[in-house]
């Protein structure tokens, strides 16, 4: 499955429990299910994801189970971008929460 951010394409979304490491190079999303789809809380980028816990170490995790309600609910979707450097990814990032505010890059 794949979803359309901006003109990106992002794959997933999936749950957070289904993902597994490593991933390098991406911009990755974080939502919350809703019974009528999806709700942006987070949208980052990051140079790699070599450990098991590494969504569950973020800094705004405790934001992503607020809005989510459970670590259930919570759903990702990445978009890689091989062979980039982190200012590219960032200004993915940058593009993304200026178009969609996602409440926890905000708090």
């Amino acid at each position: 499955m794949a979803i359309q951010i901006l003109h990106y394409e992002f794959l997933g979304p999936i749950e957070i429990s289904e993902w597994g490491p490593p991933m390098s190079q991406l911009v990755y999303l974080l939502f919350s299910k809703t019974k009528n789809g999806f709700n942006m809380l987070y949208a980052s980028q990051v140079e790699k994801t070599d450990k098991p816990d590494f969504f569950v170490q973020n800094k705004k995790f405790k934001c992503w189970i607020q809005h989510a309600g459970s670590e259930a609910m919570l759903y990702l979707a990445i978009y890689p971008v091989p062979d980039s450097q982190e200012s590219d990814r960032e200004r993915i990032v940058q593009q993304i929460i200026n178009k969609y505010h996602p409440p926890c890059n905000i708090e």
